[in-house]
């Protein structure tokens, strides 16, 4: 795992941030605290970098269960780890739906709590990676002719081949060219693939 990982720790609690931060530290990892979720969010990093949140969900003002909202609002990538209270299982339970990571429950041990952290860091790289890689795919569907796009947008709409060629003035051939060529371009070894690289690049979306 890179070295410039960092973990972001929320909580209103100033001992329990300085716990958690020494915590962290001790496993070499860089830490930065935040006393509220809404002062978090005011300088929200970069999440390129290789990295995780650790947040309680019960605190004053904006809460970690509204943080998990905000944060999938504004398209992060950071994996969340929400600390929760003995008995806040249904909260638990809503911060998980939300998109956390996982969770640990108050009083935690320091090496559970650490072994969570360590995971969610190698999810963040994973995730990271996988940005990557779509952003590689995503210039190749960009490199695409209007005629391999207008093709492209009315395969994936379900359209049999007949009546692309059809709605774009071209034979069927020339359409299953295009296909070919389309998939040769993406480097999808299957239509099946083809149609989830356009879904994961938003190709799709941004194209209908």
């Amino acid at each position: 795992m890179p070295r410039n990982v960092q973990v972001f720790v929320i909580d209103d609690d100033q001992a329990v941030r300085r716990s958690l931060c020494w915590l962290i530290e001790s496993a070499d990892h860089a830490t930065k605290a935040f006393p509220s979720a809404d002062e978090f969010l005011a300088e929200l990093p970069d999440t390129d970098g290789v990295g995780c949140i650790v947040t309680d969900v019960r605190m004053p003002g904006m809460s970690g269960i509204e943080l998990l909202g905000e944060l999938a609002s504004r398209g992060s990538n950071l994996p969340v780890v929400v600390i929760t209270g003995h008995g806040d299982v249904p909260l638990a339970v809503e911060a998980m739906r939300l998109g956390a990571l996982d969770f640990v429950e108050k009083p935690f041990e320091e090496k559970a709590l650490l072994e969570v952290i360590e995971s969610a860091l190698k999810e963040s790289e994973k995730r990271n990676l996988n940005v990557s890689a779509n952003a590689v795919v995503r210039k190749r569907f960009e490199a695409l002719s209007l005629r391999e796009r207008e093709v492209l947008e009315k395969i994936l709409s379900g359209t049999p081949n007949r009546r692309v060629a059809q709605a774009l003035g071209i034979t069927e051939k020339t359409v299953e060219a295009h296909r070919a060529h389309i998939m040769e371009k993406i480097g999808a070894g299957s239509f099946a693939e083809l149609v989830t690289k356009a879904v994961q690049t938003g190709f799709q979306r941004n194209g209908n």
